[in-house]
């Protein structure tokens, strides 16, 4: 799979996406006012769940006992609020063990590849792609977990009179009283239904 650089570690995209926010900066071309604001309220949130995420037995136990070598590449942007809320356990779990070679790739930087990997026909993130060592797709997940990607359909068929703001603020407070369960339950079914 031919991927643009940069290409990061979890810890590198975290250490960069803080020089991001000391510059006034976000990811991209597109330097608006509201994406670099974005990147400043995700990067709090990674720093919290760096802190806080605790990854649960079952999944730590699964991850250090994976036999074989994985490559998950995860497709982001600095400004991406469901990626502040997902990527930092993505990186826990990653970091579990030592099969799993976590990459973090730009989207923007990436169109081809993107184009991919549509949800529901966007260009949604973060979106991981697992692949075996010889290249083969395990699977992907993202851009969001299940109860979180339904609420946004519903949202988007029917908005009940809420803008965008207010529907995200519900979003990240589902994300907040979650505390990262569902999205480790669903890697632990994942990780635990392959074949491979």
């Amino acid at each position: 799979m031919k991927v643009n650089k940069p290409v990061f570690s979890y810890i590198e995209f975290y250490e960069w996406t803080v020089q991001l926010v000391k510059n006034k900066q976000t990811s991209g071309e597109n330097q608006t006012e509201k994406l670099i604001k974005f990147t400043e309220l995700n990067l709090s949130r990674m720093k919290r769940l760096n802190k806080t995420t605790k990854l649960i037995p079952e999944l730590e136990n699964l991850v250090t006992t994976l036999k074989k070598p994985q490559i998950w590449y995860v497709i982001t942007e600095a400004w991406c609020g469901d990626s502040a809320q997902n990527l930092p356990v993505i990186g826990e779990i990653a970091s579990a063990g030592d099969k799993i070679d976590l990459r973090v790739i730009l989207r923007d930087e990436n169109p081809d590849l993107i184009e991919q990997y549509h949800t529901n026909g966007s260009k949604s993130i973060p979106k991981l792609i697992a692949f075996s060592e010889e290249g083969v797709e395990l699977f992907t997940w993202g851009p969001r977990p299940k109860t979180a990607q339904d609420m946004v359909m519903e949202w988007k068929e029917n908005p009940a009179g809420r803008d965008f703001e207010t529907f995200e603020k519900e979003l990240h407070t589902w994300y907040a009283k979650d505390k990262t369960q569902t999205v480790q339950k669903e890697f632990l079914d994942i990780l635990s239904s392959l074949k491979y």
